[in-house]
């Protein structure tokens, strides 16, 4: 039972950082408004493109992953 448990943990942590970031996401200052960040505006056409917030969550994330499964694992 214990193992059948343990994904349904990880999944509702991982939901309850997902809603945190959507909560408080636009409060972060830089966040969407770094240089590389595109954004067109037209009278009637609007285009926004976050490149760089983009790499930045996906680096953030990656070590974060890396670390975890680092302690996971046990390795030195």
């Amino acid at each position: 039972m214990e193992s059948f448990a343990k994904p349904f943990l990880i999944l509702g942590f991982l939901f309850l950082l997902i809603g945190i970031f959507f909560l408080y996401g636009d409060k972060i200052p830089y966040l969407g408004k770094l240089p590389g960040d595109f954004r067109i505006e037209r009278e009637n056409f609007r285009f926004y493109f976050p490149l760089t917030t983009s790499i930045l969550i996906s680096v953030l994330i990656s070590i974060l992953l890396y670390l975890i499964q680092k302690f996971k694992n046990g390795s030195p």
